[in-house]
């Protein structure tokens, strides 16, 4: 692969926003989860991954565990966290592949964000009815659900 594949294209990055718009909208608990889970590792005083955030979220065997890809994007552009790095994979299902290495930036706002967000109970059944499907067979998002800018 050349270098000038591996630089995004303002599509491409739109085309990632918009997904993760989505996984974020219909698999909110999870990834709120998700995110406490990575804080509360690098508060322990830890670097974290996201086999570590795999390890702590429990998921239905329904839910894709993609939707936890979305975990530490937010946090890093808020300054919370940082990438210091990368490794491979611990899993067996990941084929090695690298993933992150995250530490904690800023104490005081993880310990903030933490407050103002709560854990929430496990989603009802027509919630969890309702977040089944991220998109319809056509590749086209449920009605309701984020789209990108313009359409």
């Amino acid at each position: 692969m050349s270098r000038a594949t591996m630089i995004p294209t303002a599509d491409g990055e739109a085309r990632k926003l918009n997904a993760h718009a989505l996984l974020e909208a219909r698999r909110e608990v999870y990834v709120l989860r998700g995110r406490r889970a990575l804080l509360a590792a690098l508060l322990a005083g830890r670097e974290a991954t996201a086999d570590d955030v795999r390890d702590a979220v429990e998921l239905p065997d329904e839910i894709n565990p993609v939707c936890l890809g979305v975990v530490p994007g937010p946090l890093a552009r808020a300054g919370i966290i940082e990438r210091v790095g990368f490794v491979e994979s611990r899993r067996a299902d990941a084929h090695a592949r690298p993933v992150s290495v995250w530490r904690l930036a800023d104490r005081a706002a993880a310990l903030a964000w933490l407050a103002a967000h709560p854990d929430r109970s496990d989603p009802t059944a027509a919630e969890a009815d309702a977040e089944l499907l991220l998109f319809d067979f056509a590749g086209n998002a449920p009605a309701g659900a984020p789209t990108p800018a313009g359409q």
